[in-house]
């Protein structure tokens, strides 16, 4: 071992690596003291840092917040100053939990930065309005586009639920009457049925952005051909034996809805349902009968209705004095009734009681018609108008005479 320290050339060598790891343990000294350096302390500066409210969305609404972003400044060590600069999990947070509607300065307040670092925030306070949210009923308006196929009509939407609820703060509630959706029908053939999206819009149709509940609804819009209702018209036809009487007829449904064409159903003001016959009736009856399509109708709603004809023992009742009304006379002729002589009929008169009791003279009518009959003596049946479900006494064919003459021509006085 002297020997190789007696060695000039070793200990030059030896101190040459001596040499080299002392530059190596001082250089990485000042690396460590550099920039690089974990331990060394740093000041960050973030700006626009947007701010995260808390609070309950449910019931409050937040109408204005003064600023809106900050600034942050950081200051801490090296690395963990690093860790907020290349992390999204801090915030700067608004809590509002414990603050009720109205105007507020509430001091923000860091969320989520490492414990060894110091934040400021600039500014460290905020002016926030709140306002209380409000719900409200409103109805669902489905607004119809387009047109369907030929010949065909979009009826009325249906709508479920046919009402939501919209929750808002108080102003904005208060411009709102309604909520709307769309349904396009055009060159529908058959009922279009499909989930409708539904918007809120203010009184001047701008879409107010506000929570719908449910925002989303059931819609279909049936598609017929042209329809009116319009009432249903029977025809009761025959008499119930002498000692009977029709005293109600009732029906269901008294009106119908009828389909065809739109100059078909344009025309219609009723609609004549079929014909009954009362002949041979002693009690009461109800019936069960088909509607018949008639005029180019295509479909009828309903298809069916109900008579109940009640039938009672009749009353008679004597009616005297029943002035005649002669129509169709010529102007250039004098018509007089001759028989009666009074120009006036009696005749008895058979009902159910309740209508009889009613009845007076002013309730007939006695038509003697004289249209284009010649000069000269005639006896003409008269024409009865009684009033519904009553008739004759007896079976009688009531007749009258009536003389037709010329007219004597003027005189002419001489002065």
């Amino acid at each position: 071992m002297d020997k190789w320290l007696r060695n000039t050339n070793v200990v030059r060598i030896v101190a040459l690596v001596i040499g080299i790891l002392l530059w190596v343990v001082v250089h990485m000294e000042e690396t460590n003291l550099s920039g690089n350096s974990p331990l060394r302390e740093r000041e960050e500066t973030i700006n626009n840092v947007a701010i995260t409210t808390k609070y309950d969305e449910t019931h409050y609404h937040i109408s204005s917040m003064a600023p809106a972003n900050v600034q942050v400044i950081v200051k801490g060590k090296e690395s963990s100053v690093k860790k907020v600069t290349t992390s999204n999990s801090y915030q700067i947070e608004l809590d509002l939990t414990q603050v009720g509607k109205g105007d507020h300065q509430v001091t923000l307040k860091p969320v989520g930065f490492p414990s060894d670092v110091e934040v400021q925030i600039v500014p460290r306070t905020v002016h926030v309005i709140i306002e209380e949210l409000q719900m409200k009923e409103v109805p669902v308006v489905i607004n119809v586009k387009g047109t369907p196929a030929a010949g065909l009509k979009a009826g009325q939407p249906i709508v479920k639920p046919a009402k939501v609820y919209i929750t808002a703060q108080t102003s904005k509630l208060e411009q709102i009457e309604n909520v709307r959706g769309e349904v396009s029908v055009d060159k529908a053939q058959a009922a279009v049925t499909k989930q409708v999206r539904l918007q809120a819009f203010d009184k001047d149709g701008k879409e107010v952005i506000l929570n719908i509940n449910p925002s989303v609804v059931d819609v279909e819009v049936p598609i017929t051909s042209p329809f009116q209702t319009i009432p249903l018209q029977m025809k009761i036809s025959g008499e119930p034996p002498k000692g009977f009487a029709i005293a109600m007829v009732t029906q269901n449904p008294d009106k119908v809805t009828v389909y065809g064409t739109q100059d078909v159903v344009d025309r219609l003001e009723f609609y004549q349902g079929p014909q009954l016959s009362a002949q041979d009736l002693k009690e009461t009856k109800e019936f069960a009968l088909d509607i018949p399509l008639r005029n180019k109708v295509t479909q009828l709603d309903p298809a069916k209705v109900t008579v109940r004809v009640e039938i009672v023992p009749s009353i008679t009742k004597a009616l005297e004095n029943i002035p005649i009304t002669i129509i169709g006379q010529n102007e250039s002729y004098d018509t007089k009734v001759t028989l009666p002589e009074t120009a006036k009929l009696n005749i008895t008169v058979e009902g159910a009681p309740a209508l009889i009791d009613q009845m007076k003279v002013q309730d007939v009518q006695a038509i003697l018609d004289v249209s284009n009959l010649p000069p000269g003596k005639h006896e003409l049946k008269l024409t009865l108008n009684l009033p519904t479900y009553v008739k004759l006494g007896m079976p009688q064919e009531v007749k009258a005479t009536v003389e037709i003459s010329e007219k004597a021509p003027n005189k002419v006085t001489n002065p």
